[in-house]
């Protein structure tokens, strides 16, 4: 018996997620923040791996695709990364005034481990990455003090093949930026990475100081959100009306409990919880009168009402 699956991470430059000197070339038009991509990829189309590649829809892609096969008594006699199996840089669009000119990017090497076999799984790991063509000269916190070419990104996949024809996939490291978004074998998208840190990644991701040197970062990764949320998400960023986009440090009070307001943190009028950021954070805020009103309640009906206070987990 025969058993394939897959784990796919496409990784983008959300809105506002780009801090200091640089984001001023993403606010003056000369780069661009990406759409986020789909809730589900296909096989082929435009929402296939290859059709967003095309599109211009992600900066990259971590495909990894691996295979058992067992005999009648259920033992593994083999297995293997399948042909396919890798990583897909995208490319950069710098705009010119009416000129365009496109980059693409530099993907070092894919790295995989030796499949790793257990009683009656197999474990594959693949690390896949790369960094922009586009020169990105900045300081960094480590010699020579001062780099020239943009920093690393990447992500590390790992897919478990159990003998009984389950799997299993994590993420054990990834880049601090961009925001990355993990797939299932079904297509549909399942985790996304909690933190982008744009600050931290620029002056540190290079050279040795990534997998493909002596360290990786380890990857906070958390539960997907409804399709409902990432819909009204994308209305907020992307709506006629442009949200106000706020700072805040470590253990600062956004809303609290009790008093009243417009703005879509949780409903209108009254809040019902105080909202407290437990890292440093940007929050977008839009007037409750942008997003319809039908979607709002149906959001919060799928909240739980009881905590006094919700935490921010979630870095811009």
């Amino acid at each position: 018996m025969r058993y394939e699956s897959t784990i796919t991470s496409l990784s983008w430059i959300p809105s506002e997620a780009v801090t200091g000197s640089t984001r001023t070339a993403f606010e003056g038009g000369f780069a661009h923040y990406d759409v986020p991509p789909p809730g589900e990829l296909a096989g082929t189309g435009e929402h296939s791996v290859d059709g967003l590649r095309t599109a211009d829809r992600f900066r990259f892609a971590n495909v990894l695709r691996a295979w058992i096969e067992t005999d009648d008594a259920g033992r593994i006699t083999g297995a293997g990364y399948a042909d396919d199996s890798g990583g897909q840089m995208g490319s950069t669009t710098v705009n010119l005034g009416v000129a365009h000119r496109t980059f693409q990017a530099i993907q070092l090497p894919d790295r995989r481990r030796e499949p790793e076999h257990g009683d009656g799984w197999v474990r594959f790991t693949q690390t896949v990455g790369g960094r922009t063509g586009v020169p990105a000269p900045r300081r960094v916190t480590h010699p020579p003090y001062v780099q020239w070419a943009a920093p690393t990104v990447w992500t590390t996949l790992t897919l478990t093949l159990h003998a009984d024809g389950r799997a299993e996939s994590g993420v054990p490291g990834a880049s601090r930026f961009p925001r990355h978004w993990i797939y299932g074998a079904d297509g549909k998208l399942a985790r996304k990475s909690g933190l982008t840190d744009f600050k931290e990644w620029s002056r540190t991701s290079f050279g040795r100081h990534s997998p493909w040197g002596d360290e990786d970062s380890p990857a906070l990764i958390v539960a997907v959100e409804s399709a409902l949320e990432r819909s009204l998400s994308a209305e907020l960023m992307h709506g006629a009306a442009k949200p106000v986009i706020s700072s805040f440090q470590a253990g600062a009070t956004l809303v609290r409990q009790g008093q009243p307001g417009s703005d879509v943190y949780l409903e209108g009028g009254v809040r019902t919880a105080s909202l407290v950021a437990v890292s440093p954070c940007k929050v977008a805020a839009t007037g409750g009168t942008q997003l319809e009103r039908s979607a709002l309640v149906e959001l919060s009906g799928g909240h739980r009402r009881e905590d006094a206070v919700d935490r921010v987990l979630d870095r811009a």
